[in-house]
């Protein structure tokens, strides 16, 4: 070994002056080696080899439509719910519904309340808002996370299987 030879085994040097420098190959002449070519069997002239392989998936346009419509749907309702939590928050806070991103906000808020608009009747105005609208907005959510569920679990195809057979290597 170089180390017993070596008296001095602190040294950094990994080439000592008694073995010859080696010359280094430019960066681009690294090319990785090509893998190994598979060694012919040994133990007979037939081997059972089981094999594992995944299969392309033919149904990926269908998975990605199904994604894209479940992503449109999602993007809708929280888009209404975000809407009447807007205008939740400018009934609560009493702002001026004269000026225009109030009245824009409101006229939303008339179209999406999903008929929930005399279901729950305080005394106070802010709090009829704050429950009426605040429950449609939940249901936004409920309705995009069901619609989406349920056309995923039925318009989507089952796990991926793994095809299993038996190959004779020669």
């Amino acid at each position: 070994m170089r180390h017993e030879q070596d008296p001095d085994r602190t040294r950094l040097d990994p080439y000592p002056a008694a073995d010859p420098p080696t010359v280094r190959q430019p960066a681009a002449s690294h090319t990785p080696e090509p893998p190994p070519a598979s060694t012919p069997r040994t133990t007979g002239p037939y081997e059972d080899e089981v094999v594992e392989e995944g299969v392309t998936n033919p149904d990926y346009r269908r998975i990605r439509t199904v994604n894209i419509v479940c992503t449109v749907i999602n993007v809708i309702t929280v888009a209404f719910a975000a809407v009447l939590g807007v205008h939740i928050v400018l009934v609560l806070g009493e702002a001026n519904m004269a000026n225009g991103f109030a009245s824009f906000v409101d006229s939303w808020a008339s179209g999406v309340r999903l008929g929930l608009n005399g279901l729950f009747t305080p005394d106070n105005a802010k709090l009829a808002t704050l429950f009426n609208e605040g429950l449609a907005a939940i249901l936004w959510l409920v309705i995009g996370g069901v619609l989406t569920y349920l056309i995923r679990r039925f318009a989507l195809p089952g796990p991926r299987r793994l095809r299993r057979y038996r190959r004779v290597v020669r």
